[in-house]
């Protein structure tokens, strides 16, 4: 099956049940292939005998025309062998390529909710270990599953042939060894888990510490840092020992149980043999059948520890697959011209009890630009993220076109409300392929000059140009090889290349110098012509230039109108404005500005 086929068929069974049951064809091919193989078995293990008894009894013919036909089968054998391997062990790694799948498919559709009670680390484990023990209970654990029904099945019709005495001796263990893998199997499954979530919070810690890197430097907390990801790797290494102990006690202990059935075997059978009631060729066919019995018999003990293994981490990997997003695709399709009229009507919203927005009302015509200032704090912020249903937003508080944003699919709604976020995230590859994000051909010819485009529009076109592999330079994780303000305005090429009906720029000038930040206002309101803008800013400057501003304090709107008008009122907006000023003026004069008091400290 290729992996375009794979991608085709969806949605994709999340369950143990629903992959078993996906997997079905190549499970029936495998235990045809795993049963054709014990019958080969049972069928050389009848003729050994055979064999045997006639070179005993100087019979060369026979014995040379057997000992050929039992060659042929031991040959037969190893391919089928090896065949149904194949077809068993591809089941599960199909298996966990389809969950794999799934599992990322449903990472992006979860909802904020959700990455806020699940670290990245952990959700990397789950994605990693987890899915590598469901690949090993889907198919190794599978197989000799199988193996062991049929291997039981084989022997027994090999050893109730020759003597039911005999082979009643030898299960005489057989209820102590599956009693003994209950207990055990118990006991790995509690183990399993909490070594499997020991291993996700070790893995978040590393993840945080190495995200984090440049700040524990900053604050010289390296120790700090080595002692609690110390911390927590002890804890993982206490969950492993204590795995670790159990499996090493489970398999000698069976072991242990298998090898004194092997001695009343021995015993037992060298009776039957003196008192002629066995040949020397059954003896010997016998013994070849019950070894063939007690591997899969010891192997259940390593299929127990791999069915807890594949059952806690299954159980880790449904708490992802059966969380709920909390933001969903709505049922209304898009309409085909959007004009980019935006509506907020009495929206609020809050995290938890803490309220942070507070019926919020306003209107973006379509060729208009509206800012948005407030304090730090105030929700402006939140409020970008909200139109474009990045966060929850609440029904009835945002229409595109008239068209509540609930009612219209996710993809559609975010293609025409562009959001450039205020911390400008980057992708660990190149600029040009960052910039180029939204198209379909990131590498192409086209593409390129549409990056090259976007890049001068937001004023990066010739920092890029000094970059060492210019728009072929690697970023880094999460654009670590750029300045702050270099990321911002990647960022904002990306948003621009995206060409929305809307374009919702959250803070995008914040670490740009006066000239740079005049001329992106210049290609903001140049783009006007094409598309509605609301640019959320602290800079009255940049404010200055929009046809109205809202300006927001505490979650409510508490002033709105032009520049003039505010400025003119002497309230808020007026302070800010005033405090900038001044600022200016201090920053030309080389006086440093004085600390802004909290009241007025602007986002």
């Amino acid at each position: 099956m290729s992996v375009n086929s794979l991608r085709q068929k969806s949605p994709l069974p999340t369950t143990l049940g629903g992959q078993l049951k996906r997997q079905s064809p190549r499970y029936t091919v495998g235990f045809l292939l795993l049963g054709t193989y014990q019958y080969a078995q049972y069928w050389f293990d009848t003729r050994l005998s055979r064999a045997i008894d006639a070179a005993t009894h100087d019979n060369a013919a026979l014995a040379s025309r057997l000992g050929a036909a039992l060659i042929g089968v031991a040959v037969l054998s190893l391919a089928l062998r090896v065949l149904s391997r194949m077809a068993i062990f591809n089941a599960g790694r199909v298996a966990e390529y389809e969950l794999r799948s799934a599992l990322l498919d449903q990472l992006q559709r979860l909802g904020p909710a959700f990455y806020r009670r699940m670290p990245i680390g952990d959700i990397m484990s789950r994605a990693t270990n987890d899915l590598g023990q469901v690949r090993m209970l889907l198919g190794f654990g599978i197989l000799n599953c199988a193996n062991t029904v049929f291997g039981l099945a084989s022997a027994l019709a090999v050893t109730l042939h020759i003597s039911v005495k005999l082979t009643a001796a030898a299960l005489a263990t057989l209820p102590l060894l599956m009693a003994v893998m209950f207990v055990f199997a118990r006991m790995m499954f509690s183990q399993q888990r909490e070594n499997q979530e020991a291993i996700g919070a070790m893995s978040a810690a590393v993840q945080s510490s190495i995200a984090g890197v440049r700040v524990v430097r900053s604050f010289a907390l390296e120790e700090e840092e080595a002692r609690r990801f110390a911390l927590t790797n002890a804890t993982y290494l206490d969950k492993s020992l204590r795995l670790a102990r159990v499996r090493g006690l489970m398999f000698p202990v069976m072991q242990m149980i298998t090898a004194f059935s092997a001695v009343i075997v021995l015993w037992y059978g060298g009776k039957l043999m003196l008192a002629e009631e066995i040949s020397p060729g059954d003896f010997l066919a016998f013994f070849r059948a019950l070894r063939r019995l007690t591997w899969p018999l010891i192997a259940l003990g390593m299929v127990s520890s791999l069915v807890q293994r594949g059952r806690a981490s299954f159980l880790r990997l449904a708490e992802v697959f059966s969380a709920r997003p909390d933001i969903t695709d709505g049922p209304l399709p898009m309409p085909s011209v959007v004009r980019g009229q935006l509506s907020v009507r009495g929206l609020s919203f809050g995290y938890g009890e803490q309220r942070v927005l507070q019926d919020v009302s306003f209107d973006l015509e379509p060729g208009s630009l509206v800012a948005i200032v407030g304090k730090t704090g105030s929700g402006k912020s939140t409020l970008a993220a909200l139109l474009p249903r990045l966060q929850p937003t609440p029904r009835g508080s945002v229409f595109l076109d008239g068209q509540d944003v609930c009612d219209l699919p996710l993809h559609a709604v975010r293609g025409n409300i562009g959001y450039a976020q205020q911390t400008a995230f980057l992708f660990s590859t190149t600029v040009g392929r960052n910039i180029a994000y939204c198209l379909d051909d990131r590498d192409g010819d086209k593409a390129m000059l549409a990056v090259r485009a976007a890049a001068a529009a937001a004023q990066i076109g010739d920092e890029i140009a000094f970059l060492p592999d210019g728009f072929n330079t690697i970023v880094g994780e999460r654009g670590v090889q750029l300045s702050g303000g270099q990321k911002q305005r990647v960022a904002l090429a990306r948003a621009l290349l995206s060409e929305p009906r809307v374009l919702v720029l959250d803070d995008p000038l914040s670490a740009v110098d006066a000239r740079t930040e005049r001329a992106i206002l210049d290609v903001i309101e140049r783009e006007r012509a094409r598309r509605s803008v609301l640019l959320i800013t602290h800079r009255v400057a940049a404010a200055a230039r929009c046809d109205s501003i809202l300006v927001l304090d505490h979650g409510r709107i508490v002033e709105r109108g032009t520049h003039a008008e505010l400025l003119e009122r002497g309230g808020l907006y007026a302070d800010f404005a005033e405090e900038q000023r001044v600022e200016s003026e201090l920053e030309a004069l080389g006086v440093e500005a004085p600390v802004p008091s909290p009241e007025v400290v602007t986002a």
